[in-house]
C-alpha cells in the first residue's frame, strides 16, 4: 500500500472515530433535552392542578373537592401511559427510536400548548374541564412513549463499562424538567393573584413550544442506535413487540412494575402533593415549597450523573436497593420535618427526600431496566413496565395521599406508611431482578 493510500485510510479512521463521538454526544443531548422538555410540560401540569386548574376548571363550593378533581385529572393521564407505551413502543422496536422520539415530544408539546390556550369554566361551563382532561391526555399517552425510547437512546449508544453513566443521562430530564417548572411558576408567583389566574398560568405552556421547537430540531439531526442497526441487519425484528414481550418477557415485566413503584409515587408525594400538603395544611407560603422543591432538584441533577457512574462499578441493584431502603427509613422523619413549620427543616427534608434518596433509583432505574430484555423487544419491555408501575402507583399518588389525610383526620402518618409499602414491594422486585452490568445489548 502506497504512503498516500495509509494516510488516506488513516484519516478515514480518525474522521469515523470523530462522527461516532459526536453522533455519540448528540444523541445523549437529544436523550436529556427532549425529556427534560416533556417533564416540564408534565410537572407543570402537576403543579398547576395544585394552584390553578382546581379554582378555574374545577371550581367546588369545597375546596378540597376541588383540589380531588384537579389531581384526578392529573392521575387520568398516568392510565392512558402504557398504551401510548405499547403505540410507540411498538413503533421504536419496529422502524425505530428516532421516528419514535420526534413524534413523542410533537404530541407532548402540542397538547401542553392548547392547555394554554383553553377558556375557563367561566367562559365555557362543562368543556372546560373536558378539554383540559382530553388535552391531558395527550400528554400521557406522549409521555409513555417519550420514557423509553429517550432512555433506550443514550443506553444503546454505551458500551459496558459506562452504560449506567449514559443511562442516567436522560434521567436528568426528570429535575431538570422539574426545575425549570418550579422556576417558571416562582416567577408568576409574584404576580398578584388576580393576574396570576386571569392570564400568568398560561405563559409557561405557551412559552414552551420554543423548547419544544429546539427538541425536534436536536433530535432530528441523531442517527439510529448501533443496538437497533445491528438488530435491523440481522433481522433480528419482532412482528409483533407487545406479543412476544409478554409471551417470552413477561417476568420481566412483573419485576420492572414492582422495582417501578419507589421511583414514581414518592416522587409525585415530594415534588406536587407537597405544594397542597405544605401551604393548606401547615400554612407554609407558596414560595417558600417552590424554592425548598427547586433547590432539592439542583442537587438531584448534581446526584443523578455520579450515582450512575457509581452502579457501573457496584452494579444497578446495589444502587437502587441503597436509595429504596433509605426512602423506607425516611418516611416517617420526613413528615416530622414538616411539620415542625420552619422552612429550615421543610428545604432539608425536600433535599433529603428528592436529592439523596430518591437520585440514585432515578438515576440506575432506566439503565436496569433495559438491561433485562432483548433488543427486538426492549423499547416494549421497559415502556410497558414503567408505565404500569407509574398508571398503579404514580399519577394516583397526590390523590391518595389527599384522600389519606381526609380519611384520617389530616394525619400524616398513614401518607408515611404508603410511602413504604410503595418501598417495600420494590424491594420484593430487586429480590428477583438481575444485575446486567457485564451483559451486552
Amino acid at each position: 500500500m502506497s504512503q498516500a493510500r495509509a494516510t488516506e485510510v488513516v484519516q478515514k479512521e480518525i474522521s469515523t472515530k470523530e462522527v461516532s463521538k459526536k453522533g455519540t454526544n448528540r444523541a445523549l443531548l437529544a436523550s436529556m433535552v427532549g425529556s427534560s422538555i416533556e417533564w416540564f410540560d408534565f410537572f407543570l401540569y402537576g403543579s398547576m392542578a395544585s394552584l390553578v386548574f382546581n379554582k378555574l376548571f374545577f371550581p367546588s363550593h369545597d375546596p378540597v373537592v376541588g383540589l380531588m378533581l384537579s389531581y384526578l385529572s392529573f392521575g387520568l393521564s398516568f392510565f392512558i401511559r402504557p398504551l401510548g407505551g405499547v403505540i410507540f413502543s411498538h413503533i421504536g422496536d419496529k422502524i425505530g427510536r428516532k421516528k419514535t422520539l420526534i413524534l413523542t415530544l410533537s404530541l407532548m408539546g402540542g397538547a401542553t400548548f392548547l392547555i394554554g390556550l383553553l377558556p375557563n369554566y367561566n367562559a365555557i361551563g362543562i368543556w372546560a374541564p373536558i378539554l383540559l382532561i382530553t388535552l391531558r391526555l395527550c400528554q400521557g399517552l406522549g409521555i409513555g412513549g417519550e420514557w423509553g425510547g429517550s432512555v433506550l437512546l443514550a443506553v444503546e449508544y454505551s458500551k459496558k463499562g459506562n452504560r449506567g453513566f449514559y443511562g442516567s443521562i436522560p434521567q436528568l430530564g426528570v429535575p431538570v424538567g422539574m426545575l425549570l417548572g418550579v422556576m417558571s411558576i416562582s416567577l408568576l408567583n409574584k404576580l398578584p393573584e388576580g393576574q396570576f389566574l386571569a392570564w400568568g398560568w398560561r405563559l409557561p405552556f405557551l412559552l414552551s413550544t420554543i423548547l419544544i421547537f429546539i427538541g425536534l430540531w436536536i433530535r432530528n439531526g441523531i442517527d439510529e442506535t448501533p443496538s437497533f442497526k445491528k438488530a435491523k441487519e440481522s433481522g433480528n425484528i419482532s412482528k409483533l413487540p407487545i406479543v412476544d414481550t409478554f409471551r417470552y418477557h413477561w417476568k420481566a415485566v412483573l419485576i420492572t412494575v414492582g422495582a417501578k413503584f419507589v421511583e414514581t409515587g414518592p416522587y409525585y408525594i415530594f415534588a406536587t402533593f407537597i405544594i397542597a400538603y405544605a401551604t393548606g395544611y401547615l400554612g407554609y407560603e407558596t414560595s417558600t415549597v417552590l424554592n425548598a422543591v427547586a433547590i432539592a432538584n439542583l442537587v438531584t441533577i448534581i446526584m443523578v450523573p455520579l450515582m450512575g457512574k457509581l452502579s457501573d462499578k457496584v452494579g444497578r441493584k446495589a444502587v437502587y436497593m441503597a436509595g429504596t431502603i433509605g426512602l423506607i427509613v425516611f418516611a416517617f422523619p420526613y413528615y416530622y420535618l414538616l411539620t415542625l413549620k420552619s422552612a429550615l427543616w421543610l428545604t432539608v427534608a425536600t433535599v433529603i427526600a428528592i436529592g439523596i434518596i430518591w437520585a440514585p433509583i432515578e438515576a440506575v432505574m432506566g439503565t436496569m431496566f433495559s438491561e433485562v430484555f432483548s433488543t427486538n423487544v426492549r423499547m416494549t419491555g421497559i415502556s410497558v413496565g414503567n408505565q404500569i408501575g407509574a398508571a398503579v402507583f404514580g399519577g394516583t399518588a397526590p390523590l391518595v395521599a389527599l384522600a389519606l389525610l381526609n380519611a384520617f383526620n389530616d394525619s400524616w402518618v398513614p401518607i408515611a406508611l404508603y410511602l413504604m409499602i410503595a418501598g417495600v414491594i420494590s424491594l420484593v422486585s430487586l429480590f428477583a431482578m438481575r444485575d446486567g452490568r457485564n451483559i451486552d445489548l
